[in-house]
């Protein structure tokens, strides 16, 4: 049975003389209140993403590399100042898998303890590859160097920020307090 509260109905369960029956009073617009809920993160499935991500990350930043000195034709003029040398291709290589490791603490941080944790988690990994695109051209490097740095910065934020925030979905479901 529903009754009218206001200019809404009340769905909860009625007795057969339109009393309310809950724990609950009714809220106006119908309904009972959202029930408390808490997120549930499956951290050995996360964590397995964020290891899988730093592993695509690396290669993200081989690959990148390894075009920029292939088509562009970048790599005597970038070793030079040292951007694209074998040297720098690992520490790139390396600081991508770590980035892609703190992405994935950070995601494990938000689904614990904030609501809406993706949201929060897109605009800081966002902001984040925003800057590491800008910051090549802070440098001394000429502009094709400076350009060929922030492409492989931006495309290295896309793939960590979206690799771990679908991992951090898959690992992470709501469920109600009990």
């Amino acid at each position: 049975m529903c009754r009218v509260v206001g200019e809404y109905r009340n769905m909860g369960p009625d007795d057969e003389y339109g009393q309310h029956q809950g724990g609950y009073p009714p809220q106006q617009g119908g309904g009972y209140p959202p029930a408390p809920v808490r997120t549930e993160v499956n951290v050995g499935r996360l964590w397995a993403g964020g290891v899988a991500a730093a592993v695509v990350a690396a290669l993200v930043g081989l690959v990148g590399v390894l075009v920029v000195r292939a088509i562009f034709q970048l790599a005597s003029s970038a070793k030079k100042s040292g951007t694209f040398s074998d040297d720098a291709t690992v520490q790139l290589c390396v600081m991508a898998a770590v980035a892609a490791l703190l992405a994935t603490g950070l995601a494990h941080l938000l689904l614990v303890s904030t609501p809406s944790p993706l949201s929060y988690f897109g605009w800081i990994v966002g902001l984040l590859t925003v800057a590491a695109v800008v910051a090549p051209f802070l440098s001394s490097s000429s502009l094709p160097i400076m350009l060929a740095e922030a492409i492989i910065h931006l495309v290295l934020g896309v793939a960590i920020g979206g690799l771990v925030s679908n991992a951090a979905a898959a690992a992470s479901r709501l469920t109600l307090r009990g």
